[in-house]
């Protein structure tokens, strides 16, 4: 069952974080190709936004739902993949409502999707800063974590604004990081609750929202 604070939702957003770790392979994982973003662009028609930590992720994941015959009639596109800039993949996705879209920050940072053609957006993991000599420096003017958390608070409540724009817009948001903590919470708006569930529990929620939803 899906745990949940609250069943108030504005404009038809919804968060779940999927936190079975049966469908979260090991950090570091030379496949660590998780399964539940497959089974998303099986269960509905497109209009999904994937957004990775990794390069290497993105691309195994992709290369296994290329292959996937169930996903023919999709438009799978993917930056770091397929030789076309941010613009005009952000482009075709968005003129196109059975496509779905691989990114990394440039994607999640510059998509302007409105509508029906994002209807969910799926992160592999916690959006945490990457730890360069930059990150570092300006670390140091933080106490404890509260840099990291303010930069990765910053990038959910982006990714979700992206989600549900529009009065008429509805989204389903999900992490697939179990670890994700409950203080980032926080990075939606209120009244949407972060409800935790297991990978199979929040397939069928989805697959469940998007019947309503075509």
């Amino acid at each position: 069952t899906i745990e949940t604070a609250s069943s108030d939702r504005p404009r038809g957003g919804r968060v779940l974080e999927a936190g079975d770790p049966r469908g979260v392979p090991p950090r570091g994982a030379a496949d660590a190709v998780r399964p539940a973003p497959a089974r998303n662009f099986q269960q509905q028609s497109g209009g999904v936004l994937g957004l990775f930590t990794s390069i290497a992720r993105l691309r195994a994941v992709h290369a296994r739902l290329a292959d996937d015959p169930k996903l023919k009639h999709l438009t799978l596109l993917a930056q770091h993949v397929d030789p076309l800039d941010t613009g005009t993949l952000v482009d075709i996705f968005r003129a196109e409502e059975d496509s779905c879209l691989f990114g990394t920050d440039a994607i999640r940072d510059g998509v302007d999707v409105p509508g029906h053609s994002l209807r969910m957006i799926v992160f592999d993991r916690v959006p945490w800063p990457r730890p360069t000599i930059l990150h570092r420096a300006r670390k140091q003017f933080f106490a404890d974590f509260s840099y990291d958390d303010m930069m990765t608070r910053l990038k959910l409540k982006q990714a979700f604004g992206r989600l549900v724009r529009r009065a008429d817009d509805r989204g389903m948001f999900v992490m697939l990081d179990k670890a994700m903590p409950s203080r980032l919470a926080d990075a939606f708006p209120e009244g949407v609750a972060v409800e935790r569930a297991g990978l199979k529990d929040t397939l069928e929620a989805a697959k469940e929202f998007f019947k309503k939803e075509n």
